[in-house]
């Protein structure tokens, strides 16, 4: 049957209707109500603008082109086109629409927190956590803009950039989600180190320079097959695990024991298709990572800790074979992770590109010493270095929970504040400069110290 008149008319009217509520979602500038200290940067400010803007012109293309269509067939009067046909074309407008709505409510509920008292401020703060651990030496990468927010539950995810979004297009940012109760101590890094290290894995196609390695083992190293099939499966996992050690240090493990601290049966489950692996098993791996990243005592102390919580005694024999055999192989798989040399590092181990020197214990607690002694030091260091100093600190006992989480609210908010400044600044040189037709811009040179 052709497109009557009714149908014709109705559908007309549901495409204006569309065209108005598409109307309605104004960029995020114009609408969230957030200190400028708590904003976005404006790398990801733009980034996440462009997108939605570019959705939605195209779903005002598309809804215009059905709307020509329409009345092309009503004034044809030799149409073999069916209100059907009609309804179908308008049915995928509306899931066009729902899913520009989707990645809307995707940024929505990251940008909405930024309104949010203090925790705005320090969301902004952990951005800038989250840059410097994905910072590497060198044109090796190019790294997208990290925004953070928090969540409901115990683990953190990420959402990587440049991954499609539900609906189409190319995710334009990455957006880590984190844990609200680990805000605010040493251990949020673990889990925002963790996540960045699936960004930065990604960025150096790092799993899959690996794969092959490991691959080899099943059929010529050491150890059972099953055992390496298992190590291939769960190295995405481990490697941004390994990230987050070279970044923050025994942070990481400490982190990791508060996340994977759950009932003896999940602790020593193993499902197939989970790419983490066994909890028990993680934080040993975490253990021995850090003891060849970082010499020193405190690994056996934490690995003791941790056999002791989870005892195996009480477990199937074939269960207890299984976790040794993994056990046994684990210095190996060690050691090709600290080895590993992947072709987008130009002959550099991630351990060398990460400058893990840099953060052996006795380093970072003479820096926390130092620091006690001119706390504006470590205003000015690196946010990453500065975790790994303060988890040092806190394992070592010289930190205390409750000055822990006062000072890191403190350098949260001081981030935030001083990246808003510079960037002020820059923006500022730029009129300046371009007032005196073209000149070059120098660096930001503020820098504000809270104690």
């Amino acid at each position: 049957m052709a497109i009557g008149a009714y149908a014709a008319w109705m559908l007309a009217q549901e495409a204006r209707s569309l065209l108005t509520r598409l109307a309605r979602l104004e960029p995020f500038a114009l609408i969230e109500p957030t200190v400028l200290a708590a904003a976005l940067m404006p790398s990801a400010q733009s980034a996440i603008e462009s997108q939605l803007v570019q959705g939605r012109r195209e779903l005002r293309r598309m809804v215009a082109q059905f709307q020509w269509w329409l009345r092309r067939e009503q004034a044809d009067g030799a149409s073999m086109a069916t209100a059907a046909e009609a309804q179908r074309r308008f049915i995928f407008l509306r899931l066009k629409f729902n899913a520009a709505l989707t990645q809307f409510d995707l940024f929505n509920e990251v940008i909405t927190q930024r309104s949010e008292h203090k925790t705005g401020v320090w969301l902004a703060g952990l951005d800038i956590v989250a840059a410097d651990a994905l910072a590497l030496p060198g044109d090796v990468y190019q790294a997208p803009p990290v925004i953070c927010y928090l969540d409901r539950g115990p683990g953190a995810a990420i959402r990587r950039a440049r991954t499609r979004l539900p609906g189409g297009g190319d995710n334009p940012v990455a957006i880590i989600r984190l844990p609200r109760e680990r805000m605010i101590g040493s251990s949020i890094a673990s889990s925002l180190v963790h996540e960045v290290g699936h960004q930065g894995a990604a960025l150096l196609d790092l799993v899959a320079s690996l794969r092959p390695v490991l691959q080899a083992m099943q059929h010529g190293g050491s150890g059972a097959v099953h055992v390496w099939q298992l190590w291939e499966r769960w190295i995405s996992e481990i490697v941004a695990d390994f990230w987050s050690l070279a970044r923050v240090g025994v942070a990481a493990t400490l982190g990791l024991i508060g996340v994977v601290s759950l009932p003896r049966v999940f602790v020593f489950r193993l499902n197939v298709d989970d790419p983490h692996p066994v909890p028990w098993l993680r934080v040993r791996l975490s253990c021995a990572m850090g003891r060849a990243l970082y010499p020193h005592p405190q690994w056996s102390r934490l690995e003791q800790l941790w056999l002791s919580y989870y005892p195996l005694a009480g477990l199937p024999l074939f269960q207890q074979r299984l976790l040794e055999q993994l056990q046994a192989s684990m210095a190996a798989l060690v050691g090709l992770l600290v080895q590993h040399r992947p072709p987008a590092l130009r002959g550099a181990s991630l351990a060398e590109s990460m400058a893990v020197q840099a953060r052996q214990p006795a380093r970072l607690g003479h820096l926390f010493r130092s620091w006690n002694l001119a706390p504006g030091q470590m205003y000015e260091a690196a946010p990453t270095l500065v975790f790994a100093v303060l988890g040092q600190a806190r394992a070592s006992g010289s930190l205390s929970p409750e000055d822990e989480s006062e000072l890191l609210g403190r350098l949260l908010t001081h981030w935030a504040l001083r990246s808003t400044l510079d960037t002020s600044e820059l923006c500022a040189d730029v009129v300046r400069h371009g007032r005196q037709a073209g000149g070059t811009v120098p660096p930001p040179a503020s820098r504000l110290i809270i104690h």
